[in-house]
């Protein structure tokens, strides 16, 4: 199976997931499936399992082993041990092979359901519910047919496998003039975090927002305080940069939204994702994003933002 080339409209505040699951086993032997999906476009393919076995000799208890696919060596990891379930052991069992984040890897599951389409708006945070797979990285459940879907944050989960991957994203020898005001928008908190100690550093002044719905709300107040006080909007805020998969708004919609609005037009956004294609990218130059970064490239996020800021070369 391999993903449909399905290209959705720019600023619709939608997105493709491809929804898979994990039939867990109880002690007593009972089976409960539970869904779970992550974006399409970070889908390379999905292949039968090749019946690999834990490795003794490896860092984590999920990881599987390497197999050839294509070009690539594949990493395989176990997502059912990651999430701490029981799975239930099958011969039907498939491998979810991903790229993002400049890199490949394959996310063992024990089947893969359909393609859905769904707005950002249906994604809705993760309830209590939820409270036992709190490790798994949730950002946010999508209710279909009755049954609860729950979106993985799968930059969360390469983080915790290979804490390295984001050791030095934090940081950048840069300093702005000004400790200038910083909107930053993102539903990760290990990336917003990593974000904000990076822009802190180069002497920015960040301020955030857990998804976008969250940091329009934010930018319409500040809107408003500007036209009350009779102050600059950029006195407010100077810059926003937003992840482009958020629950509630999308960036590219919160962008196409600032970019069209008569007083929030002329902040820069510089809207950043794992996976910045050059599909990705021409969706972000038509809502007229000022810069794209991909997340392997954190680190020079602060830097791009001064250059926007402060006019430099």
């Amino acid at each position: 199976m391999t993903k449909p080339e399905i290209l959705l409209e720019v600023g619709t505040n939608e997105l493709e997931i491809l929804e898979f699951y994990i039939d867990e086993e109880s002690s007593t032997g009972k089976q409960e499936r539970v869904y779970f999906g992550m974006n399409v476009a970070k889908v390379m393919q999905v292949i039968e399992n090749p019946n690999l076995a834990p490795c003794d000799y490896a860092q984590h208890p999920s990881f599987l082993g390497v197999i050839p696919l294509r070009e690539h060596i594949l990493p395989i990891i176990d997502l059912s041990v990651w999430l701490a379930m029981n799975r239930a052991k099958s011969d039907l069992d498939l491998i979810i092979a991903t790229e993002f984040s400049q890199s490949v890897n394959g996310f063992l599951v024990s089947g893969v359901t359909e393609i859905l389409r769904v707005g950002w708006d249906q994604v809705k945070p993760p309830g209590t519910f939820l409270a036992k797979f709190a490790k798994a990285a949730i950002i946010g459940t999508v209710e279909r047919n009755g049954r609860f879907i729950q979106l993985l944050d799968m930059e969360s989960i390469l983080t915790d496998l290979d804490p390295d991957t984001m050791k030095d994203a934090g940081f950048s020898e840069v300093h702005a003039k000004q400790r200038y005001p910083v909107l930053v928008a993102d539903d990760s908190q290990t990336i917003l975090a990593m974000v904000v100690r990076n822009l802190r550093a180069a002497n920015l002044k960040p301020f955030t927002a857990t998804n976008g719905q969250e940091a329009w709300d934010k930018l319409c107040r500040l809107r408003k305080r500007s036209e009350n006080e009779n102050v600059a909007i950029d006195d407010l805020v100077r810059i926003v940069i937003s992840d482009i998969e958020m629950p509630m708004l999308d960036g590219f919609t919160l962008t196409k939204r600032i970019k069209e609005d008569p007083v929030l037009g002329t902040i820069p956004v510089i809207l950043y994702s794992s996976i910045i294609t050059d599909d990705l990218r021409h969706k972000g130059e038509f809502v007229k994003a000022d810069d794209q970064v991909s997340k392997p490239e954190l680190h020079e996020m602060a830097r791009r933002a001064i250059n926007l800021i402060e006019g430099a070369a």
